[in-house]
């Protein structure tokens, strides 16, 4: 049986002068040709094409307008037994489209290969990947995607500045300090910028410009990352948690931590058949098993849910975010233990504690200081 065909090309980087001979090729061998966009300096090598435009404009995301072309292009291919795709830069780069249609069994795909911006990116930067080793980053997933890494990075789809305002705050703590823009790389208004990272989101930005960032000093943590962006995706779309607040959260705080302090005490004991706990605590080498740490790791994951889940709630009054909860605490706890980290101006005599009593003494102490500070009126006696 033989299967629609579907051959994509792609329009290069920048001009026409970009385009390969292949690429031209293809197009003038195929009278029925299709435009993922019009939107490209190099679209009119295409000739007389139907372009998807459109469906960026009415549709709801990403997804849906990859989607939505590509149940067109098939259609296209089914109707005349052949078509040519042409995407921008090349098929192989960055083309959600391709990816979809090289795994859709109604069609058979082609793919010629193209030059792309990433090409342009290494000559003008004068930087060798193989050396360099740069990730290469979706600008739209930024802080998930550079979760735990130091770079270097180049980031694409950064085609608005809300993009790049979202880049520029998803570091809470010392971000980059410097980042190159590249804009319209290969075409007569070609620009190639190093700016302060605080000006990030003031340069003008369209489809055709990238970020270099060389190194990040401190990477992003991924797991926070992660579940702060499911936690917003949450009370997005989850009818539960959309109407929870901080009052009707409140027993669930409770309740997670009771059950805390059940696999904190579960650890010591040797579980009956039944389940229950035999009341012996066991110096066995062999217990706690797998199935106990299991069980803790879970519990501090649900109590952990609760932190996040009110500090998500204090973001969207505008109150703080989970990075602040963090800064405090690491704050309170240096602050706390100056027998570890010697406050400036005090000796490591003045604080020493040999002993944890000595150490909860200090605790308190200094616990007392900060009351005092805090409080608008000092006690009369």
């Amino acid at each position: 049986m033989n299967l629609p065909r579907v051959t994509v090309v792609g329009l290069g980087p920048a001009g026409p002068d970009l385009v390969t001979a292949g690429t031209l090729t293809c197009i003038s061998e195929h009278p029925h040709r299709y435009l993922r966009t019009s939107l490209h300096p190099a679209a009119s090598v295409v000739g007389d094409a139907v372009s998807f435009d459109d469906i960026y404009d009415r549709a709801s995301s990403f997804e849906e307008v990859y989607a939505e072309i590509v149940e067109a292009i098939v259609a296209a291919a089914t109707t005349h037994g052949s078509v040519l795709y042409a995407v921008p830069g090349s098929p192989a780069v960055a083309e959600r489209t391709v990816e979809l249609l090289r795994v859709d069994a109604r069609v058979s795909v082609t793919v010629e290969a193209a030059m792309s911006f990433i090409d342009l990116t290494w000559t003008r930067l004068g930087i060798d990947p193989l050396t360099a080793r740069p990730r290469i980053v979706d600008g739209h997933r930024f802080a998930r995607d550079v979760a735990g890494d130091e770079g270097p990075f180049l980031v694409t789809q950064v085609h608005s500045p809300e993009i790049l305002s979202d880049i520029k705050l998803s570091f809470d703590d010392r971000p980059p300090e410097r980042v190159t823009v590249l804009a319209r790389l290969g075409l007569p208004d070609e620009s190639i910028v190093e700016i302060a990272w605080n000006d990030l989101d003031r340069v003008a930005t369209d489809h055709l410009t990238s970020l270099w960032i060389p190194a990040i000093g401190t990477p992003l943590g991924a797991a926070f990352v992660q579940i702060q962006d499911v936690m917003r995706t949450l009370r997005d779309h989850c009818p539960w948690d959309r109407e929870q607040t901080h009052d009707s959260l409140a027993k669930y705080v409770v309740e997670e931590a009771d059950e805390l302090v059940e696999a904190i005490n579960a650890l010591k004991y040797r579980h009956g058949l039944d389940g229950d706990e035999s009341g012996e605590i066991l110096d066995d080498a062999s217990y706690p098993n797998d199935a106990a740490i299991d069980h803790l790791a879970d519990e501090l994951g649900d109590v952990l849910f609760q932190v996040v889940f009110h500090a998500c709630l204090a973001a969207e009054q505008g109150w703080f975010v989970l990075s602040d909860v963090a800064a405090g605490l690491e704050a309170k706890l240096v602050r706390r233990h100056p027998h570890v980290f010697t406050p400036i101006g005090s000796s490591a005599e003045e604080w020493t504690a040999d002993s944890p009593e000595q150490v909860k003494h200090n605790w308190q102490r200094i616990k007392a200081a900060e009351k005092l500070r805090s409080t608008p009126f000092l006690p009369t006696r």
